[in-house]
């Protein structure tokens, strides 16, 4: 039983660990060929947007908006990858079947 126990304090120790890493860490997504970058934290936050300039015109708005769409999902798409891993990593310490 106290095995079982320090085992559960430790993983949840790790996961404070983790949750710290992926506050600290950043993921960008492009589009256009780095025209439109998106960055956003570990926490899944937009933390900065970059659009070239000659990418801004009125006549560009709907195309512009798709962009920053992808990108942001792009960096989003790897902040929880990264964020999947590295729970699965600390998850695994448990010994649970399927994790």
């Amino acid at each position: 039983m106290f095995e079982k126990a320090k085992r559960l304090f430790d993983l949840q120790a790790k996961a404070k660990k983790l949750q710290s890493a992926l506050r600290e860490m950043e993921f960008k997504g492009t589009e256009l060929g780095g025209k439109v970058t998106v960055t956003v934290s570990g926490e899944q936050k937009i933390i900065a947007m970059e659009i070239d300039d000659s990418l801004i015109s009125v006549t560009e708005k709907l195309s512009l908006i798709k962009f920053v769409t992808q990108a942001t999902n792009a960096a989003l798409k790897r902040a929880q990858q990264t964020a999947a891993n590295k729970t699965k990593e600390v998850m695994g310490g448990l010994g649970i079947p399927g994790l």
